[in-house]
């Protein structure tokens, strides 16, 4: 074939105006296809004295997922800066955040050593409108040693007029990138080529310096018996150069390439293996090497030279010409690049090529089949668009399926819902050889949707469906098998989780994420140890915060860290802390929490969300703040379909709180809704405990809680029993009968020695009960201590807070309580006092707790002396 040397001209102005752009922050080339965009950045970074590292990212044709594009920016980075090896895989996700991918680019990008230039070429290809929001946000924050070069077609929305007004914006465009006269005679005289000066005068006039129309002129002119004469008959708009340029140069080139050209233009990237597919013919290798040393339009895409792809231009006019001469062999050349992509796994182009070829009951199929799997992907908004890409009279029903699949990703679960019925009842007539897998894919869809609504029976179902193993199947079935029976496995343990069935929990989590692993799906192992971690509340608290700790070091390899995946984990985390009365750590994994759910709409991990914070707000003697918590808890217990494990919790601890805020009637109506099986339970008969208290009727808590304290009341663990004990303790002291309230204490103490538990001595506000617990007498001197510095420091910040109520709304019956509450006297020597009952004075120190937002005796003369309630006040 015709040759030109490959060797690129020295266009120093060029060059010199990217010197210049480099030390500003963004430079856009903007100009049509063939303008010589790509080429110019291949000589500005070839040259010697090139000392900037470059991350270059490639757009692929008709992006639509961000995901893929900011993934492929992510490792372009990595790769220039020889991260590779040392950071986190880049793995996709179906929960993409893109502003914390976003900052996860800036904070590598900060890293990098040296002077790095970020090159996006074909950004006009990025079909994502979110990404262009989050470049924008990228370009605009760029470190000072980064520089950032854009190459497109066309002008973007990219909201640059801030770095325009700075001076940090660059433009070069199509008029700067034509060849001048002398440039195109430098073109001529490096491609070997012999014009006069009237020739070469002529061929820029003709080509107006059009980069594209000068390189195929070149090619053409190799090797030509009469040159002048060539130049002399052609003319027109580039298109019309282009397309006669083109056709001179295949009718040049050999019988063998000018079929490889053709057959492989309807692809967007070709191998040596796939154009031999295409060709029938071995060979093909050879022949793109050669093509691309020649220089003619065909462009290496991997340092090893295996993969190539034709200049953008030179493509689109191959495949008019395909069409003109191989029309009738189009429709088979697509379906054999559709079986090759298949076998390779590359599904998506497989689905493309199977609709090129007008295959839509077969591409229907395929998206069907694998709409899971791309969805696991990140490739969501793809798929949507491969669904769009059928015609209105080829709408099979299996693109029910596809649209189900997009509606769980976006949250329109009533739409997907609508969706499926419409799948179920095409696979009920299918053939039997889709019958089954319509069924799996099915199973799949309702088991998300079914988790995504708190619906838990739901999920064991379509989950027990799913997670039997994959027998007897095609390798291919059996790796589609194997992503659902992951997903089956990774929701039927959470599930398990939350209705207490543990040790199937942990078996199947266990399980969950070794198959993730062994199939390559970290996403799913991440979110198996992330629910492993929830699942683990139960054991003790080291080996919780062990498990969560391992989830979350696993997700941020992957950059997880704020992603809904592994928020169980940093909820049970942040949950432990508080338990053990680490506040400050707790709130921090909380509102990392909160950060990890902003793209999240599932009830069941946000439900928790709210009543851990409820909790914190609670042993921090916020009362109120606790009941709003409590509050939306409950109403997302409502949305759980299905008995779960902290159903009796959230009501128990909701009732409690009410009660504490002098509350008691409406604490009483609420506990009189409550179900019989859950009204029996040991958090349910404790804030009953609560409320009886409240109410003045110690006598009646500990009725309450007898059950609870033999053992007999179901519980969702010792917890619980904790808290019955304190209660106890307290009702005890309010009867009077001190010794039976230290048995108590000393019996909740002992029980919570193991894990150094704080949450239920904070929760009951029990600090005057273990104050009076004799320390020679405890067998838990050290616990006893670490428990009360803790409880006292909270009340501390608790008083900190601005007051919540007019000190004046004191009754006078509360205000002598009040008075007597710094000396020591015990609360049946202040009823003897004021001469009045035991109960009375229980009642008003309750009130009087309230009302100043404290937990206990302590507190209160401090916060009434901040309100000059004691001590020298003047009298109100």
């Amino acid at each position: 074939m015709a040759r030109v040397t490959p060797r690129l001209i020295d266009r120093s102005d060029l060059l010199a105006a990217l010197d210049r752009a480099a030390a500003q922050k963004v430079t856009v080339i903007s100009a049509p296809a063939g303008s010589g965009k790509t080429s110019l950045l291949r000589a500005w970074a070839d040259r010697p004295d090139q000392r900037r590292r470059l991350a270059i990212v490639p757009v692929q044709r008709d992006e639509q997922d961000a995901q893929q594009f900011w993934l492929a920016l992510l490792d372009a980075v990595r790769h220039a800066c020889a991260l590779a090896g040392r950071a986190g895989p880049s793995a996709a996700t179906p929960d993409f955040n893109a502003s914390a991918m976003v900052d996860r680019v800036l904070s590598e990008l900060a890293d990098a050593p040296g002077d790095l230039t970020l090159v996006i070429d074909d950004l006009h290809e990025l079909a994502a409108p979110e990404a262009l929001a989050q470049l924008t946000r990228l370009l605009a924050n760029l470190p000072p040693h980064v520089h950032a070069m854009l190459t497109t077609r066309h002008d973007l929305r990219l909201r640059l007029h801030q770095l325009r007004l700075a001076g940090e914006l660059a433009e070069i465009r199509a008029a700067d990138l034509r060849f001048s006269e002398r440039e195109t005679r430098l073109l001529l005289d490096a491609s070997g080529i012999t014009l006069s000066e009237a020739g070469a005068a002529r061929l820029h006039q003709r080509t107006e310096g059009w980069a594209a129309g000068l390189r195929l002129a070149a090619i053409s002119l190799a090797g030509h018996p009469d040159p002048e004469r060539f130049v002399a008959e052609f003319s027109g708009s580039e298109r019309t150069v282009a397309e006669y340029l083109i056709a001179e140069m295949l009718e040049r080139q050999p019988a063998d390439v000018q079929d490889l050209l053709l057959r492989t233009s309807l692809l967007d990237r070709v191998n040596g293996e796939l154009a031999d597919v295409l060709t029938g013919r071995a060979g093909s290798e050879r022949i793109l090497l050669e093509l691309a040393d020649a220089n003619a339009f065909v462009v290496p895409l991997d340092p090893g030279r295996a993969w190539f792809r034709y200049h953008h231009l030179f493509g689109d006019l191959l495949r008019l010409e395909l069409r003109r001469t191989l029309s009738e062999e189009v429709p088979e050349l697509h379906r054999r690049a559709a079986g090759w992509f298949i076998r390779q796994g590359q599904v998506v182009d497989a689905i493309r090529h199977t609709q090129a070829a007008g295959d839509w009951p077969g591409a229907a199929a395929l998206l069907a089949d694998h709409s899971f799997s791309l969805t696991l992907d990140g490739q969501a908004q793809t798929m949507q668009a491969l669904v769009r890409a059928f015609p209105p009279d080829q709408d099979h029903p299996e693109l029910a399926l596809v649209r189900a699949a997009g509606d769980l990703v976006t949250g329109h679960l009533d739409e997907m819902t609508a969706h499926l019925a419409v799948a179920e009842t095409y696979a009920a007539t299918a053939p039997p050889a889709r019958q089954r897998r319509l069924q799996v894919a099915i199973a799949s869809l309702k088991l998300s949707l079914a988790r995504r609504r708190g619906h838990l029976a739901g999920v064991i179902e379509q989950a027990r469906f799913l997670a039997s193993p994959v027998t007897g199947r095609s390798h291919e079935d059996i790796a589609l098998g194997s992503d659902l029976r992951a997903v089956a496995l990774m929701n039927l343990g959470t599930v398990e989780a939350w209705t207490l069935g543990i040790p199937d929990a942990e078996r199947h989590l266990r399980q969950g994420a070794v198959l993730a692993r062994e199939i390559g799906r970290p996403y799913l192992e991440v979110g198996c140890l992330a629910q492993l971690g929830f699942a683990s509340k139960i054991h003790p608290f080291a080996a919780a915060q062990r498990r969560c700790r391992e989830a979350i070091a696993l997700a941020e390899r992957y950059g997880w860290g704020a992603e809904p995946v592994i928020a169980p984990a940093l909820v049970t985390l942040g949950g432990t802390m508080v338990w053990l009365g680490e506040f400050d750590e707790g709130e921090r994994w909380l509102r990392r929490t909160a950060r990890a759910l902003q793209t999240d709409t599932g009830p069941d991990i946000m439900l928790l969300l709210h009543q851990t914070t409820g909790i914190l707000h609670a042993c921090r003697g916020r009362r109120l703040e606790a009941l709003e918590e409590f509050s939306a808890a409950e109403q997302l217990r409502w949305q759980l379909e299905g008995s779960h494990a902290l159903a009796s919790q959230v009501t128990g601890w909701l009732l409690a709180t009410q009660a504490r805020l002098g509350r008691p009637g409406e604490a009483r109506a609420a506990l009189a809704a409550v179900d019989d099986e859950r009204a029996g339970s040991g958090e349910i008969r404790n804030a009953c405990a609560v409320i009886c208290l409240a109410e003045g009727d110690p006598a009646g808590a500990l009725g309450a809680l007898q059950h609870v304290l033999d053992g007999t009341a179901p519980v969702i663990g010792y917890v619980t029993v904790v808290e019955a004990h304190l209660l106890a303790g307290l009702a005890h002291r309010e009867l009077g009968d001190q010794r039976a309230a230290n048995q108590a204490a000393e019996r909740a103490l002992a029980l919570a020695e193991s894990d150094r538990l704080v949450l239920p001595f904070a929760m009951t506000f029990s600090a005057e009960l273990l104050e009076a617990l004799p320390r020679r007498q405890t067998a838990h001197a050290a616990l006893l201590t670490d428990i009360l510095d803790i409880l006292h420091g909270s009340s501390a910040a608790a008083g900190n807070q601005p007051p919540l109520l007019d000190a004046e709304e004191l009754s006078p019956g509360e205000l002598r309580v009040l008075r007597y509450l710094p000396s020591n006297l015990s609360r049946p020597q202040i009823a003897g006092e004021l001469s009045v009952s035991l109960n009375t004075v229980s009642t008003h120190l309750r009130s009087i707790y309230a009302k100043l937002q404290v937990r206990d005796r302590s507190s209160a003369v401090q916060r009434a002396r901040e309100l000059r309630l004691l001590a020298g006040s003047r009298a109100r």
